[in-house]
């Protein structure tokens, strides 16, 4: 894990299993943390990706924005801005 990041997999999940393992990856994070990596994939289509676009884009209390991961399969939550 590198340092200020906290990546959590939803590769193969529903989106109601990914919501849930996201709101406890979010629990988890500690003042230090500043980005949730969210790793879902691309391959099998866009649907957790625009969940992720859809549920944290901006409602969210923790997150403040959201930025392409560098790779089409990746999605980084920013929790604080450094």
């Amino acid at each position: 894990m590198q340092a200020g990041f906290v990546i959590v997999d939803i590769h193969g999940k529903t989106k109601p299993q990914a919501k849930v393992a996201i709101d406890a990856a979010l629990r988890r994070c500690g003042p230090s943390v500043y980005r949730l990596r969210v790793i879902h994939g691309f391959n099998r289509g866009t649907e957790l990706r625009d969940m992720l676009q859809r549920e944290y884009g901006g409602s969210h209390a923790r997150v403040k924005r959201i930025v392409p991961g560098g790779n089409p399969g990746i999605t980084e939550l920013v929790l604080r801005e450094l």
